[in-house]
């Protein structure tokens, strides 16, 4: 069964960045995705960045994409997501997750059908971005 722990969520300033980490334990198959989402109070849950295992292949929303950056390191089994410029916009429960039957891009602006694809799931970090 794989855990999934994430940590690294904090209040921060308009303008300023944060650095998300997740621990994963349990098999990591190459052929997943791992993905963060956030979810604000009201909205979907949104698929912000992904990263395919096997070819490292990864995607962003338009919401963030030039301003996060999503990274693993396969032997830790660990994955990161580097928030720049954050934006009040930016303020939610952000999770790390794990979608071990990828058919098709890891996140797509689908919302909640793009969270529908993951199984596992962490107990989610807070980022508040204040101005």
């Amino acid at each position: 069964q794989v855990q999934l722990v994430e940590s690294g969520g904090d209040s921060v300033q308009v303008g300023g960045s944060l650095r998300l980490s997740c621990r994963a334990s349990g098999y990591i198959r190459n052929k997943s995705c791992m993905a963060w989402f956030r979810q604000t109070p009201g909205k979907e849950r949104e698929g912000v960045a992904g990263i395919y295992i096997l070819t490292d292949a990864i995607y962003y929303s338009d919401s963030v994409k030039d301003r996060f950056t999503i990274s693993d390191d396969k032997a830790e089994q660990a994955l990161y997501l580097q928030m720049n410029d954050l934006r009040p916009e930016d303020s939610g429960t952000y999770y790390c997750a794990h979608n071990p039957h990828v058919t098709g891009p890891c996140v797509s602006n689908a919302g909640d059908r793009d969270a529908a694809d993951y199984v596992h799931w962490g107990q989610g970090t807070q980022v508040t971005v204040s101005s």
